[in-house]
């Protein structure tokens, strides 16, 4: 019950806690899309290349690390496994592109040998992974 001489208070919005819920849901967004980059192969230092160009996300990715390590798809593979392993994740009637993600200090050699075998599959298309300058 109100007294005659209380004055009318109008109704209030505080809006406070409603820029506390919206800063926690920005929060959460730029946190979880630092998450969705997609990392086909292991971190190593590739060489940069002027011409090099973004290749479409359908591909298999073969890592040859600092120490010389093969992967397959973040996968670690011996070097006579290669062509086997490369073949059955090859679709028939496709020529997937084969990337190799090579670090700098790797041995041409190696990275040569482990060429020469994706190239005896057949459809299979090449491409060496570089940065961008």
């Amino acid at each position: 019950m109100r007294l005659p001489n209380e004055p009318d208070v109008p109704p209030q919005i505080n809006i406070v806690p409603m820029i506390d819920v919206i800063f926690a849901i920005l929060t959460f967004f730029i946190m979880s899309t630092l998450f969705l980059t997609r990392s086909e192969g292991l971190p190593v230092n590739v060489p940069g290349a002027a011409t090099s160009e973004a290749q479409p996300q359908n591909q298999i990715v073969v890592t040859i690390n600092q120490e010389g390590q093969i992967f397959l798809d973040r996968q670690p593979i011996a070097l006579d496994d290669l062509t086997t392993q490369t073949q059955e994740l090859v679709q028939s009637g496709q020529s997937p592109l084969v990337v190799i993600n090579a670090d700098t200090e790797v041995n041409h050699g190696q990275v040569v040998s482990v060429m020469d075998r994706l190239r005896a599959i057949e459809g299979v298309r090449l491409a060496i992974a570089t940065q961008q300058p």
